[in-house]
């Protein structure tokens, strides 16, 4: 790895050296408004937040739950375009050094052209791209061009997925592994569940690679037992959540965004590892 996805894994590592789980925001570019969105995710990292995820609205996003499907929806009806969604990146890792990932299905990164964007993700500063319905049997091209941009590859595994299937995924993809906790789609839940635990622990066993677990987290609590697992706790549609209970309040919504961040942190250094 080069550029920006070294300093994703100089987070990652610093974060295990203090012996705790890395805490990972996600927020889609466009939500509420482009500046809007910049500011929101600017506010995930001053309130605790190593890493942030900026999504890609997408008009068909399988994997995301209705939470985060409103505000994709409110994105692209905003007019958003993945110029926008680089600009997210550049000016949110330019405002804050932390290390900024594009989460993103596979089909607008390929109309755009797979170099195109990694080389336009590279100069925004991006430390690399989440690709949670390419397949990795189809994914050679773009790893190709991240590689030589410097970006990770993160992919994501799930309790379905076989030990060979593991195998096969973590040996292609770079920065860290996305383990989704449980089947379905994105969205808080009452619990993390046990088979989070069992999927880190079949994935630890085919790669070094960090393995942080997003889809479901949504308080101190829940972040404390998955930091107590994992080596990253993802958040998305709880920050989301918050943006979407302060709309038209755009002040209240960052406030919000940076308290539920600091409460996260707390929450993955109350257990650490």
């Amino acid at each position: 790895m080069a550029g920006q996805a070294r300093e994703l894994g100089r987070v990652l590592a610093a974060a295990k050296d203090e012996g705790r789980a890395a805490l990972v925001g996600y927020l889609p570019a466009g939500f509420p408004t482009v500046d809007g969105g910049i500011a929101a995710c600017t506010a995930l990292l001053e309130g605790g937040c190593d890493i942030v995820e900026v999504g890609l609205p997408h008009s068909d996003p399988v994997l995301d739950g209705p939470v985060i499907q409103t505000a994709d929806d409110i994105a692209l009806r905003g007019g958003v375009r993945i110029a926008d969604v680089l600009r997210t990146v550049r000016e949110t890792h330019a405002a804050t050094g932390a290390p900024v990932l594009c989460m993103t299905y596979w089909n607008p990164v390929d109309r755009y052209g797979a170099e195109r964007f990694a080389t336009e993700l590279a100069e925004a500063g991006g430390a690399g791209c989440i690709l949670p319905d390419l397949p990795v049997e189809e994914s050679e091209t773009w790893r190709k061009a991240a590689e030589q941009h410097g970006l990770a590859t993160v992919f994501v595994v799930a309790p379905s997925s076989r030990d060979e299937r593991l195998a096969k995924i973590t040996a292609a993809g770079s920065g860290f592994v996305y383990a989704a906790s449980l089947m379905g789609v994105t969205g808080t839940r009452e619990s993390v569940g046990r088979e989070a635990e069992d999927l880190v622990r079949r994935t630890r066993a085919t790669t070094d690679l960090p393995v942080c677990v997003g889809l479901g987290v949504s308080n101190a609590d829940q972040a404390a037992e998955v930091a107590s697992f994992a080596d990253g706790v993802i958040v998305g549609s709880a920050f989301v959540k918050r943006l979407l209970d302060h709309a038209g309040d755009p002040d209240g919504g960052l406030a919000a965004v940076r308290s539920l961040a600091g409460e996260l942190a707390e929450g993955v250094r109350r257990r650490g590892r």
